[in-house]
């Protein structure tokens, strides 16, 4: 017995078979090729992120875990989560409980941590965003929603300047999830609200040698 969505279903897909294939030439001309000094990229980067009330830190890859372990206790993250393949030694300062996150967690699950801690894919100094792909150290993207506080690492040498340069970095194939700021929106009165869709704090650790 056929239900109403799969004979829906089966008329579109019907109707696609008999359809011609339109042929659509999409103009690509997008500003390429764009660099920046490390300092430049930075500063631009930098500005952006705290635009949008995000915090940032900057150290060398060696304090990594140093700066992570102060971060996480000036915001008072006791209990965090991790995705399976982030680099242990980033947590070696940290003497809070570590959660390793597996799809067997399901996602009201996630929201007993304090936090969360991620790596990141690539970044885009002229947006101020962050790019997620779901990588072993980057984990799925209910682990960097769900948690009020997100600490992100990103590598300077991994952000561009510009979206055309950033999404160039990206694999097309990867469940991409981009990162501006803390999650936000406006009421009916235009008030500020943070916290509704995703994170309320978002704090980005920036490994300038890295």
């Amino acid at each position: 017995m056929t239900t109403a969505r799969e004979t829906v279903l089966g008329r579109v897909r019907d109707a696609l078979a008999l359809a011609p294939a339109p042929v659509t030439a999409v103009p690509r001309g997008y500003r390429t090729g764009r660099t920046l000094p490390d300092d430049e990229r930075l500063a631009l980067f930098t500005d952006r992120l705290v635009d949008y009330r995000a915090q940032v830190h900057t150290c060398t890859a060696a304090r990594t875990a140093e700066v992570i372990a102060q971060v996480l206790g000036e915001l008072g993250a006791r209990r965090i989560g991790v995705p399976g393949g982030l680099d242990a030694q980033w947590l070696g300062a940290y003497d809070g409980e570590v959660q390793e996150d597996s799809a067997g967690i399901p996602a009201p699950g996630l929201d007993a941590l304090d936090a969360v801690v991620t790596a990141s894919a690539v970044g885009c100094a002229e947006t101020g965003t962050i790019f997620l792909d779901g990588s072993p150290g980057q984990g799925r993207r209910a682990l960097s929603l769900v948690p009020d506080l997100h600490v992100c690492v990103v590598d300077l040498s991994a952000v561009e300047v510009g979206v055309p340069e950033a999404v160039a970095r990206l694999v097309p194939e990867r469940p991409t999830t981009l990162i501006s700021g803390p999650s936000a929106t406006s009421d009916i009165e235009l008030e500020r609200v943070e916290g509704v869709h995703g994170p309320r704090t978002l704090a980005v650790v920036i490994r300038v040698d890295a």
